[in-house]
């Protein structure tokens, strides 16, 4: 019972469902669609905190042998966690979007329907993918089809949460007027930082991994791999370049923009743009 009860299922909506009552006393200029948004960027930190400490808990457990090496934590959190918060994740970014809509006055939005269903999903169609893939294929390869193994590289997964964080903070220092502030700079570059690190760099680390395990090169490893496995890691890296790449374009755009204005010296020209990144969509 207490399993069930801690479970994300009504952990992730319950805290949701609480930062939406609690945020409106504290901010009352704050619109629904204000705190529905800093709500679902609350949450979702607490999960990103949650997964990466069990990923590194997994990986410091598993490196001696990064095949066999079990840790019960690997298949329970995503289990009791990671597939309740993904589901749970699909409506708040659909609820984000609704009200955001509904604050700028668009006439189908006076009420939930299909036309509101399929807009999110047409406007934020990568990242709908992303979870339907993740519920639809990391439950299953995680359960059934890993015969045991590689609970490491389980663990490599669940640290991909690290830039959570940080992009959610980027948001919420905006939503609180503080995108000028230090902090706010010094967070756009460590969302810079921690997503190249741990949503690109990691996949060619777990790769390395792989290959000492087994005595391969690195550039001989996608070779002993499955095909399957080759496609699923690819499927799961190129969102994270392709997001990667537009945070870097658009911190560079600003970059520029700002050193044309000249209204400020380069360094806080660069600060201000690379701290501009985190004011992106879901970002992740």
């Amino acid at each position: 019972m207490l399993q069930v009860l801690a479970c994300g299922v009504v952990v992730f909506p319950g805290l949701f469902f609480a930062f939406r009552r609690i945020l409106p006393s504290i901010f009352k200029q704050w619109t629904d669609a204000d705190v529905v948004l800093v709500s679902e960027r609350l949450v979702s930190s607490i999960h990103a905190v949650m997964a990466t400490t069990v990923g590194c808990i997994v990986v410091a457990s598993c490196r001696g042998n990064v095949i066999s090496d079990r840790h019960w934590l690997a298949p329970y959190f995503v289990i009791w966690y990671g597939v309740p918060y993904m589901a749970y994740d699909l409506y708040a970014m659909y609820l984000s979007h609704y009200y955001r809509f509904q604050v700028k006055g668009h006439e189908d939005y006076k009420r939930h329907s299909l036309s509101t269903v399929n807009s999110f999903v047409r406007k934020e169609f990568l990242l709908v993918l992303h979870h339907i893939a993740l519920l639809t294929v990391l439950l299953p390869v995680t359960l059934f089809f890993r015969k045991d193994q590689g609970d490491f590289f389980v663990g490599c997964l669940f640290l991909t949460e690290l830039s959570t964080p940080f992009v959610s903070m980027g948001k919420i220092l905006i939503q609180l007027s503080l995108q000028d502030c230090r902090l706010h700079k010094a967070n756009g570059g460590m969302v810079l930082l921690s997503f190249f690190a741990c949503r690109i760099a990691l996949f060619p680390y777990m790769y390395w991994m792989y290959g000492r395990h087994y005595g391969i090169p690195l550039y001989g490893v996608p070779f002993h791999l499955s095909l399957a496995a080759n496609l699923g890691n690819s499927c799961i890296l190129a969102p994270q370049v392709y997001w990667f790449v537009l945070l870097c374009r658009k911190g560079f755009r600003l970059y520029q923009r700002s050193r044309c204005r000249g209204d400020a010296p380069a360094p806080a020209r660069a600060a201000a743009a690379v701290a501009a990144v985190t004011d992106n969509p879901k970002g992740e």
